[in-house]
């Protein structure tokens, strides 16, 4: 039996590194894609949208440190990267909630290249239990259970509503499942050993108002100065 490769935080790379991990991940993808070979570090900092120092701390945990004049191997890199974030092996999924977010959700080509893939889809909806959805029949949540133990399942995905998602969650712990990415708008109660990750799509959109905001009263400020000078 061949054990797993330990965890980021089992090897101490701090959460903020295995956070910008997938963000190194796809730069390097995007460049093998376009057919480069090897990559500086200034490069592949650009590309991901950090400081090159900050990228070169970040790839040092997890022994890489690229060659003097040359640079990172492409391919080796995302080899690294996706063995450290468990991307070389597959990882049933189950999506909880099959509304419009659910089946764009299940609809998405990317995971599957990524190393994830849908194995079941689940709604308490009597309308929507028996729908065909990205090629698999929408099971009833009752069956939840029955489900994990026969997919699989290591990851669950909530996209119900609020009201909902908690008892979704308890559930999908009790079945063994301890990674759930969160898509309702609410907190989750988990037990210690459960990694919930949260998507709250309405905040992102509150923080990008905010920035616009102060964009507008920036352009605002300098177009009055600029009539005052005048």
């Amino acid at each position: 039996m061949t054990s797993r490769p330990p965890r980021p935080r089992e090897r101490g790379i701090p959460e903020a590194t295995v956070a910008r991990l997938p963000v190194y991940l796809r730069a390097l993808q995007a460049l093998q894609g376009r057919g480069t070979a090897t990559v500086s570090s200034e490069g592949l900092a650009g590309a991901a949208g950090v400081n090159s120092a900050k990228l070169r701390k970040d790839l040092s945990h997890l022994g890489s440190y690229g060659t003097r004049g040359v640079g990172y191997e492409v391919e080796y890199l995302i080899y690294q990267i996706s063995r450290e974030l468990g991307l070389t092996q597959d990882w049933s999924v189950a999506i909880v909630g099959i509304g419009n977010l659910g089946r764009a959700l299940a609809n998405y080509g990317g995971f599957g290249t990524r190393g994830f893939r849908i194995a079941a889809l689940l709604d308490a909806d009597p309308d929507v239990v028996g729908l065909t959805v990205a090629s698999l029949d929408v099971r009833h949540i009752d069956s939840l259970e029955e489900v994990v133990r026969s997919k699989g399942v290591s990851i669950g995905v909530i996209a119900t509503p609020a009201g909902s998602a908690q008892g979704v969650a308890s559930r999908f712990v009790e079945a063994g499942v301890t990674s759930i990415l969160n898509f309702a708008p609410v907190v989750l109660n988990v037990p210690d050993g459960v990694d919930v990750r949260k998507v709250d799509l309405s905040i992102e959109l509150q923080i990008l108002a905010f920035h616009a905001q102060r964009r507008a009263d920036g352009d605002g400020q300098a177009e009055r100065m600029g009539l005052e000078v005048t």
